[in-house]
Order: structure tokens, then sequence, then C-alpha cells
């Protein structure tokens, strides 16, 4: 098939996919609250066709032009290429990532080197049906949601030893032609508006959770999944008042499976337990190396803002204003020599692939989840009350109320006073909305929460260098 079209993609989401909006069913392309994330997950698409970004949004893969998100990571050249893929594709969001293909080719790469590893150990089955499911999503130019987060019911139990054993996603039957799963799985990005969702394990399982220990891909429209959508945004906002979030939202679903039949060439494990914490751990390696990509765009955005609110509001060459403004750069600067590091120290797999550096990329991650709010309050200082308070388009626009907005709050000599209030709803909608109030939860808990940053990034870490560099200081 090659490339899609927009067009085209969403096409593939025209059936009887069974997703719910305040407990009524609906079809996404016929629902306008879907308008805003269906515009945005097709923006893939839409770049890919660009001319100007075609060496970096396209690859060869034996002969046929595929989208780069499924080109696997063989060496850190393709690492390093990935991760300027997914930032340039973020900035093209204004900032705001699109997990629709970047989220299910981590899953893919996680797979790919799990699955060799079981095949290593005498079951190539697994294996060679990644390999055939990773061509195929290549090949159709499929998107890819990504289903992990169990809502796990009480998190001081594992999965075997809940009250209610569907907590997790779980086998529940097998049979000649596959396996029977029932669970649900929360925080599922972008899923009712995809091709495939690929549903892995979320932790480590014990031999008594063997059926906890479960991956597989299927369509949305497979009977008995059940897509629960969260807060979606409103098609009829202003882009004037709501820059980013008018044209650049994603969406989360609690993603229900009922009983949910898996054909076997569909399965990637189930029950091997031993490979499921790995598997797990891998996904989230991957994946926290898009996610530190997909943050650079928004440090370089929030960047921007503070300068020019800064010379707006005529501060630009206060001393105390210039260092606020360099705690901004710096996050960004931190943020992208963890990118460097992770591609120069990534792990060479049996597999053939390329792992960004566990410790690296995790310290970047941690570093983007702990340091957002305090760069978002920076910005908040910078720009005062007025991110906040300032009118709205409609009073720029209206005939008694326009010229007192325009000469009140004009700003200093030379300000434009539209350019200054498109800039302060840019920071309202980036920093004191219900957008940024998303943007600000997900930044901590996306691709793990801090704590999982912080025990990967120890274990990940030569703490036997450590030990031996304090012997060497010691010796006599």
């Amino acid at each position: 098939m090659g490339l899609r079209s927009v067009e085209e993609y969403k096409h593939g989401l025209d059936d009887d996919r069974e997703v719910y909006v305040r407990g009524e069913r609906v079809r996404v392309l016929e629902d306008r609250r879907f308008s805003i994330p269906l515009a945005h997950g097709g923006n893939v698409y839409e770049l890919a066709s660009d001319p100007r970004l075609t060496q970096l949004f396209t690859f060869d893969w034996n002969g046929e032009t595929c989208s780069r998100f499924f080109e696997p990571i063989e060496s850190r050249d393709a690492l390093a290429s990935r991760s300027r893929l997914i930032e340039e594709h973020t900035r093209r969001g204004r900032g705001t990532l699109n997990l629709t293909k970047a989220v299910g080719s981590d899953a893919l790469a996680g797979l790919r080197s799990v699955c060799f590893d079981i095949a290593a150990a005498g079951d190539a089955q697994y294996a060679e049906r990644v390999d055939q499911f990773h061509r195929r999503c290549a090949s159709q130019d499929l998107s890819i949601a990504v289903a992990q987060t169990d809502v796990k019911g009480d998190r001081s139990l594992p999965p075997a030893k809940q009250k209610d054993p569907d907590a997790y996603v779980r086998i529940v039957d097998r049979g000649p032609d596959g396996i029977v799963v029932r669970g649900a799985k929360a925080h599922t990005t972008m899923a009712p508006l995809v091709d495939e969702l690929v549903v892995l394990p979320t932790r480590s399982m014990d031999p008594a959770s063997a059926d906890y220990a479960v991956a597989f891909a299927i369509p949305p429209n497979t009977p008995g999944l059940r897509m629960v959508a969260g807060p979606l945004p409103d098609p009829d906002v202003s882009v004037f008042d709501h820059p980013v979030s008018s044209r650049n939202v994603e969406m989360e679903t609690l993603t229900v499976f009922d009983n949910v039949f898996v054909p076997h060439e569909r399965v990637f494990l189930a029950g091997e337990a031993d490979f499921a914490g790995e598997l797990a751990l891998r996904f989230a390696t991957f994946h926290r190396f898009t996610a530190v990509s997909y943050k650079l765009p928004m440090a370089e955005l929030l960047l921007g803002c503070a300068l020019a609110v800064a010379e707006h509001n005529g501060i630009g060459r206060a001393s105390h204003v210039r260092d606020k403004i360099a705690h901004i750069a710096l996050y960004g600067q931190l943020l992208r020599a963890s990118i460097v590091a992770a591609v120069e120290a990534a792990h060479d797999l049996p597999c053939g692939l390329v792992l960004p550096d566990p410790a690296a990329t995790s310290a970047g991650k941690y570093h983007f989840a702990s340091g957002y709010h305090g760069v978002v309050q920076i910005l908040q200082d910078l720009a005062g009350g007025l991110a906040i308070t300032a009118p709205w388009e409609a009073d720029l626009l209206g005939a008694e109320t326009g010229p007192l907005v325009r000469k009140y709050l004009g700003g200093g000599d030379g300000s434009d006073p539209e350019c200054r209030f498109r800039l302060f709803q840019l920071i309202r909608d980036l920093t004191a909305s219900d957008f940024a109030g998303y943007n600000e939860v997900v930044t901590l808990h996306g691709e793990g929460s801090l704590r999982a940053q912080l025990i990967q990034l120890l274990a990940a870490t030569d703490v036997e260098g450590a030990r031996n560099a304090v012997a060497c200081a010691l010796e006599p």
C-alpha cells in the first residue's frame, strides 16, 4: 500500500468500534467532539506527504517507502534519526506529542527484542509473529495505540492475589485457534482513533500470575473491546483564544476487554511469566527515549514565550529576568544532553536492535518530569496576571471594548496590542487552561512515575564502579 493520506487514515476508522462518551455510544467520525484529536492524530500522515519532510519522515524498507516510525532501530544513527523525527513531529504539533505511531513503534521495538530472547530460549513462534505484524504495520502505514497500564486494584498485591481478578488483563481461556482475555487498561492514549491496539504487561509476574503475562495486538473494532473516552476538547473554541488546544490535543480511554478473543497469530506472549517484566521494562526504555525527544519542542516553546513576554512587558534587560530565562534554557539543554548521552551509550541487543542507554534515558525523563512545573512557574511569573485575566478575542474585536482593551492593555512602547494578546492567550493555553493541567499531570505520570525513573536509573548505573572508586581512594 505504501504511505497513506489523511483521508485514508480516517477511512480506516469507519467501523463499528465500541466507543463511549459521557455514557453514550458514539461513532468517532460522526461525533464532533473527536474532531480535534482526530485532526491531530492525522497530522503524522500529512507531514509524511510533505516533500520538505520526506527524508526525515520516511525510509526505504526492502524497496518500499514506509513511515520512519517503523524503522527497526539497528544502529545509533537510526536511534538519533528517530529522536529527530519525534522532535520535529512534535514541533509541527505546536509542542503537543502525537502517539498514533510513536508509542506503537516503541512497543514493536520492545516486542522484537524480548521475543528474540524467547526464541533463543527455544520458542520462536512469538518472534515470527511480531516480525510479520511489524512488517504489515509498516507496509499498510497503520496507526497503533498501546494499552499497558492495568487498573491494578490493590497495588500492594500481585495480580493473582487481587480481590477482583480482572484488575489486570489476563487470559481466561485457551483454545486451538487463540486465547480469550478479560480485564481493563487505563490511560490508553488515542485508542479510538487508530488501526491497531497493542497490549503489553505492565509489570513483572510471578509464576502464580502467569495468566497475566500476556501481550497481543487487536483491531479496535474487535468484539468485546469497549473504550470509555475521557474528557474531550470543545471543537468550537477560538483558535485565537486557544492557539494550541483548539488544534492539537490527544485523548485517553479506559479500555475494557470483556472476553475478547485473540487469534494465535496476534499473540506475542501467553503465560511466559519470566519475560513479562523484561518486556515491560524494554518497552518503557524505548518509550522514555521517545518522551524526552517529544519534550524538546515544548521546552523550546516555553523559552520562546518567556523571551517574548519579557520584551512585551519591557523587562527583558533586567538581570533577574535574564536569570529566570536562563533556567528555562537550562531545562531544554539538559533534555537535549540526555538524548545525546542515551544515543552515544546505547546498548547493542542480541536481536540486532539498539537500546537507548537506560540510565541516560531515565535521567532525562526524570529531569523533564520533575523540572517541568518549575519552568511553567517561571513563565507565569514573567507573564504576570494577564496570563489568566487577559480579555478574549471577542473583546479585542468588539466595537466598544476593542479600543479600551488596546489603549489600556497594549503594553510598552512599540508593542503591537494584537500580537501581545495572542502571546498571552498562548501562555494561558500552555500554562493555565484545562489543556495545561492535563499536560502537567501527564508530564509527571506519562511513561512511568518519578519513582519508576529513579528505580531504573539506579538499576542501570555502574554502582560497582562507584564502590571500586571508594576502595581505590582508601588504598594506603
